[in-house]
């Protein structure tokens, strides 16, 4: 009489490192534990990571933080207090909170940056597969537009429209995005031109789908890792740019606590009452290397052999 055998329970770790996973559930899963587990034996990454959880932290709690309102001071007896008692980081030259100021600021930071994202990814993500998989005319007609966009410096086309648009939030957050799309037109296309004469693509042409449901279904979910490595390392570029109008006056309009702006009506006090424009210049640096030391976690973790070459 045989006797059956039973093979003992997989762990957690052994199912999500399968090599033979029974579901797509399972294989998402795995391929998602393998990314985690690259990106975490990263240090840097992992800093990168909690600087942005901080930031998010400190602008969803930013009523609850904020010691001061952000836009009404004491003119009378706390303009321009340094460092100390009730006021963490001194006040501004209106008398207002400079950390209370900094707390709402990472709100706007982070509504330029997820604006920027939302509008600019997936604008460059339907050019490049667009462009990638047509040929001919079209791709030479896109690719082209998407020249004369990265012909300019970002800043010089960006303070172009917003003096065009006019001041203010919204249309920086428009020009910035208008003049961030071509580089993620050219991932895309780079990567739909490899895709599209794959024996995976082949095989769907086969069974009569059609180009728009080839790009849609099969070519775009292939382009977004890389994607959204280059969307998060290009983060504290448009946070410098967002600060760069403020700065000049194109961006946020007072009494709104903008970072740029905020360095921009320090820089007068700058020798006697450095804290003014230091506190908001240090806060850009930090922000800024917190996406850029994401940007690289992720792209190690996302793509490790071309971190090995």
């Amino acid at each position: 009489m045989s006797q059956t055998i039973k093979t003992p329970p997989m762990s957690r770790r052994e199912w999500l490192m399968s090599d033979r996973p029974q579901s797509r559930l399972q294989a998402r899963l795995g391929r998602a534990y393998l990314v985690w587990g690259r990106f975490a034996s990263n240090r840097l990454a992992l800093a990168g990571l909690a600087i942005i959880i901080a930031l998010l932290l400190v602008a969803a709690l930013a009523n609850v933080l904020a010691p001061h309102s952000p836009v009404i001071g004491d003119l009378r007896n706390a303009r321009l207090l340094p460092p100390g008692g009730d006021y963490w980081l001194g006040t501004d030259d209106q008398g207002r909170d400079i950390l209370s100021r900094l707390i709402y600021g990472s709100r706007l930071t982070l509504y330029v940056v997820i604006l920027v994202a939302i509008i600019a990814a997936p604008i460059g993500l339907i050019v490049g597969t667009v462009a990638g998989y047509a040929g001919g005319w079209v791709d030479s007609i896109l690719m082209r537009l998407t020249d004369i966009f990265l012909a300019f410096p970002k800043l010089i086309l960006a303070l172009a429209l917003v003096a065009a648009l006019g001041p203010g939030i919204e249309n920086a957050v428009l020009a910035i995005a208008v003049t961030s799309w071509p580089p993620y037109a050219r991932i895309a296309r780079a990567e739909t031109l490899t895709i599209r004469n794959s024996d995976y693509i082949a095989a769907v042409r086969l069974m009569g789908a059609s180009p728009f449901r080839i790009v849609l279904r099969h070519i775009m979910p292939l382009c977004l890792s890389s994607l959204i490595v280059r969307v998060t390392l290009d983060m504290a570029g448009i946070i410098l740019i967002a600060a760069g109008l403020g700065f000049l006056g194109l961006g946020a309009q007072p009494p709104l606590p903008e970072w740029g702006a905020m360095i921009a009506s320090g820089r007068r006090f700058i020798m006697d009452q450095w804290w003014v424009a230091a506190a908001p210049g240090f806060a850009i640096v930090i922000v800024s290397l917190g996406f850029n030391l994401l940007g690289d976690g992720l792209r190690d973790a996302l793509d490790p052999r071309g971190n090995n070459q």
